[in-house]
């Protein structure tokens, strides 16, 4: 019995232990995946539904999204996974119109520690995260090299891993809004379509970026005056959007886009329609730099329907908004320049990777930093300056024809008769000639000088500098404001002009080159060319 007993103990203790290791077996199994999935860097699921619900967050309201995805940061110490949190952190700030906490929240991604090298992933994340920077302050050529540098690494092209495509295609966005600037909208359509390749309805991210290049493609179809493929793309993307209200900024820019067709087509009550549309669906949101474009549009409609008191209201809102969100930019560069400073031991680069570390090649990045931004800060003042100048030329330019510059007997007389001989009967054949070369386009010949117009009109060229200067400065004044009248003429009545590159405008009226085109329209008219083929583009009738 006793024996029988220990058998059957024994076989009951086996059994035990047999079980015992099948179930912990399963239990380290169980163990084994959990952990792989939780510390399995970019690609864990975990991170990634977390990380699409705060990119989400972002187009719903900028201060959840903060405050959520700070709640993220806080227990998340993988570093690809803070670049990408701190970086939608980032962007909802220079939605609200604060960059100076925009960059503060980029520059915490400087304290990574460099010894123990980069990831692919962030070094590619990090030129995005410095080019996104740079758009958002308005530095779009320092934001263009950044990004032509890292699209030219075939290996993030031809890359499969999803958090690299989507990358690249935040890159593209970037480029296309970039040539978009610079008025390349052919450019800017085929940086589109290439974002638009590495995007997929994986997640609500790539969601987001997908009607975002809608959007976007929209608006450039618009400038370039395609109105009828524009109305039927930006209507489909409003009825979409309207059954997919969690997004209202989205919702909110699409408003803002169609109010600009309507407003090309005079149809202002329309447009106001829209306007204020999207502004209820923002109004009570932090979308400042949104709100900035809304309510510029809808003073502009407003003034355009003589109803004063809603465009001072709308007007004083752009103003106060606008000075505030530029304040935070200005301060927001000095930041990006004083964080190049502080780091100039970690061989960090800023605009594309600096190869060296020698000190005086540190101090000439520095330095043409620097210069650069300071240029940038005397463009914007001299804008600010200008913008009533510019108002008040074109209130002119609605209620009368461009008149060409003519040098008329009325207003032309020699200053100082003992200057010259020249008789009375003699000046007035040459102000007769001038007239009539003013009437012809000879003034656009590149060749055009005082001594072959003397020539031409077969008058002395001593006696014809006289009576030219007597109504402008010199000689060269007076051909370059007549072919910058020239060129306005054209500009308002032919619309096929206000798509033609200024380079184009500037070869085609006769000037040197682009800066000299530039300067001289400028001079005349207040305003560069870019600007007054934008303004004739808002107002003229189609």
């Amino acid at each position: 019995m006793d024996f029988t007993g220990t058998i059957q103990k024994n076989t009951k203790n086996k059994l035990f232990t047999h079980q015992l290791f099948h179930h912990n077996r399963r239990i380290l199994l169980f163990v084994f995946i959990f952990s792989s999935l939780f510390i399995s860097g970019q690609s864990g699921p975990d991170f990634t539904i977390l990380a699409d619900k705060a990119f989400l967050k972002l187009y719903q309201n900028s201060d959840e999204s903060i405050s959520y995805t700070q709640g993220i940061l806080v227990s998340d110490q993988n570093t690809e996974h803070k670049m990408v949190l701190q970086n939608i952190i980032s962007q909802a700030y220079a939605m609200k119109g604060d960059y100076v906490q925009s960059v503060n929240i980029f520059a915490q991604n400087e304290d990574t520690d460099q010894k123990t090298g980069l990831s692919y992933f962030i070094q590619i994340f990090s030129g995005y995260n410095l080019a996104d920077q740079y758009q958002n302050l308005g530095l779009y050529n320092q934001s263009k090299r950044i990004i032509s540098h890292l699209l030219s690494d075939q290996k993030l092209l031809k890359s499969t891993d999803p958090a690299l495509r989507i990358t690249t295609a935040k890159l593209y966005q970037l480029q296309a809004l970039n040539s978009g600037i610079n008025r390349d909208y052919p450019i800017a359509l085929q940086n589109l379509d290439k974002s638009n390749q590495y995007l997929s309805d994986h997640n609500e991210e790539n969601k987001i970026l997908k009607i975002e290049n809608k959007i976007f493609r929209a608006s450039y179809l618009l400038k370039q005056n395609k109105l009828t493929e524009y109305k039927t793309f930006i209507d489909s993307i409003i009825s979409d959007l309207e059954h997919w209200k969690s997004k209202p900024f989205l919702l909110g820019l699409a408003y803002e886009n169609l109010s600009q067709y309507y407003f090309l087509k005079q149809d202002y009550t329309t447009a106001i329609e829209k306007l204020e549309s999207g502004l209820t669906l923002v109004e009570n949101l932090p979308f400042n730099n949104l709100k900035i474009k809304i309510f510029e549009s809808l003073s502009r409609n407003y003034y355009a329907v003589h109803n004063d008191e809603k465009y001072h209201q709308y007007n004083k809102l752009h103003n106060d908004l606008k000075a505030k969100t530029d304040s935070s930019s200005k301060e927001g560069i000095r930041y990006l320049v004083k964080l190049v400073e502080t780091n100039q031991n970690k061989n960090i680069e800023f605009q594309k990777h600096i190869l060296t570390r020698s000190t005086w090649f540190l101090t000439l990045v520095l330095s043409l930093i620097v210069i650069g931004l300071f240029i940038y800060f005397l463009i914007i003042k001299s804008k600010n300056k200008e913008l009533k100048k510019q108002f008040d030329f074109f209130e002119k330019q609605i209620n009368q024809k461009p008149q060409p510059v003519i040098l008329n007997k009325t207003n032309t007389a020699i200053k100082d008769s003992s200057s010259t001989k020249i008789s009375r009967e003699k000046e007035e054949e040459i102000l007769q000639k001038l007239e009539e070369f003013e009437k012809s386009d000879r003034y656009l010949n590149k060749n055009m000088s005082l001594s072959l117009l003397s020539s031409q009109m077969e008058i002395n060229t001593k006696y014809l500098s006289e009576v030219i200067n007597n109504k402008e400065k010199n000689f060269n004044g007076y051909i370059n404001k007549l072919r910058i009248n020239h060129i306005v003429q054209l500009l308002r009545e032919d619309s096929t002009f206000l798509n033609y590159k200024v380079s184009y405008l500037a070869e085609y009226s006769g000037f040197s080159s682009h800066s000299a085109f530039t300067t001289v329209f400028k001079s005349v008219t207040g305003m560069s060319p870019n600007v007054y083929i934008q303004e004739i583009s808002k107002t003229k009738a189609v």
